[in-house]
Formats: C-alpha cells, structure tokens, sequence
C-alpha cells in the first residue's frame, strides 16, 4: 500500500515539473516572440523582410509539440498503461507457451 501511494506522489510530481516546464516554455515563448518583433521593428533588416515570422512559427510548432507531449501522450501512456501493456504481452507469451507445451506433448504421444 506505501509503495503503491509512493508511485502515485511520484507520478503526480513527476506531471507537476512536466507541466510547469510547458508554463515556462510559454512564457519564453511569449517574451521571445516579442523581443523578434522589436527587434525586426528596430532594426534596419532590408534582406529578409520576415525573418522574425519564420523563427516564430518554427518556435510556435515546437511549443505545440511540447504541448502534444504533455497534455496527450504523457496523459494515456502512463505507468498504468505501461503495466497493462505489460500484463497483455506476458499473458500472450504464456499463452504461446503453453501452447508449444501441448504441442509437444501431442508430438511426444504420437511417437
């Protein structure tokens, strides 16, 4: 029971520092995405009339990613689903077992 109530502060923790570095993705996004602006208002930038916009939307789909990951996947591939997964695959391997077993007793009996 202690260790099961461990795993679940562990878990619960492990999510909180998850979702506080999103927060804090974010709010570097926010800032940096401001600072490109000014900066592309300030600065005399005759080559490439956009250059900010591109870093932006580069950075705009990483955060998004982040977010995928936190939000989605993290969220349904937890140790719960990690356990069930496991439990599947070795219940499909004992069955195979056991059917290679009586398949060899069969053989064993017709000899």
């Amino acid at each position: 029971m202690e260790k099961e109530l461990h795993e679940q502060y562990e878990y619960a923790r492990r999510r909180i520092k998850q979702k506080k570095g999103l927060y804090f993705h974010f709010v570097l996004f926010v800032l940096g995405s401001l600072l490109l602006f000014m900066a592309h208002n300030f600065l005399d930038s005759t080559v490439v009339s956009n250059w900010y916009l591109w870093i932006i939307i580069i950075w705009l789909f990483l955060f998004i990613l982040h977010f995928i990951k936190i939000f989605i996947t993290d969220r349904f591939m937890n140790k719960d689903w990690e356990r069930e997964q496991i439990d599947r695959l070795v219940a499909l391997q004992k069955k195979k077992l056991d059917q290679l077993q009586t398949q060899v007793s069969n053989d064993e009996l017709k000899q």
